[in-house]
């Protein structure tokens, strides 16, 4: 099972998240590209540290939305989405090559993973600058989610996702941060749920219903006030089990 956490998301004198931490924990780090978060020193640094640990590194792309921390919906015209998407893996492709890494994948952002989980129309702008860039790269994306399909079907080649830290619907979709119970803080009981999503593909949804997860990856906010503990004591836990932790592949 992969471990990955959204790092790199600092911004000049406003420090989110412990990178260095949770690089010693997670096996993909999911770096901002300056679009929702980020800045290029910072995401340089955090580069520095994932090159200097072996952590796979992916793109973490989203919406031009640095007040909103790209978690608000935009309606962005397909070819200007497109442009926005290549910007951003290129971007950080650049830093990655001086960091000495390399970039393996492409997970979008906030509102705009969400959107796309379900928009195809949306999802096609995405993975048409994927594409266009370097169709080598995989997709990062919602386990369960009309996406994965889709972009199977586009050539890509998809890791399917799991939130520990988040509360899931009936549907399979992520509860709103806006609900009562959308973010989950107690480690323990984060970790019980993962270790039973990757012992029998299932998870709780807020409702009680039990929910079918095909996942290779599992992430972790890094922008959590309690995402190290988190990480490190599901890290522990499913190791414990005899669970392996590793990169969901280059």
């Amino acid at each position: 099972m992969d471990l990955n956490s959204d790092l790199g998301e600092s911004f000049g004198a406003w420090q989110i998240g412990d990178d260095a931490a949770m690089l010693d924990i997670v096996t993909s780090a999911n770096i901002a590209c300056g679009f929702h978060a980020g800045d290029p020193v910072g995401i340089l640094r955090s580069l520095l540290a994932a090159a200097a640990r072996g952590v796979q590194v992916g793109a973490h792309v989203g919406y031009p939305d640095l007040v909103g921390f790209g978690r608000r919906k935009m309606q962005i015209p397909a070819p200007e989405l497109t442009a926005d998407v290549i910007y951003q893996i290129g971007a950080l492709q650049g830093l990655a090559r001086a960091a000495g890494t390399r970039v393996s994948y492409v997970k979008p952002h906030g509102a705009l993973y969400n959107t796309m989980a379900t928009d195809l129309a949306e999802a096609d702008a995405v993975i048409a600058a994927i594409k266009a860039v370097d169709p080598s790269l995989a997709l990062m994306a919602l386990a369960g989610a009309p996406v994965v399909a889709h972009a199977r079907a586009a050539g890509l080649r998809v890791i399917c996702e799991a939130f520990a830290d988040r509360a899931y619907t009936a549907e399979g979709a992520l509860v709103a941060r806006s609900t009562p119970g959308a973010v989950l803080h107690d480690p323990e009981e984060i970790a019980a749920r993962m270790l039973r999503l990757a012992r029998e593909g299932v998870i709780e949804a807020i409702t009680g219903e039990t929910l079918r997860l095909d996942a290779q990856s599992i992430c972790v906010h890094g922008d959590n006030p309690a995402a190290v503990a988190i990480a490190r004591h599901l890290a522990q836990s499913l190791r414990g089990r005899g669970i392996t932790l590793a990169a969901s592949g280059a």
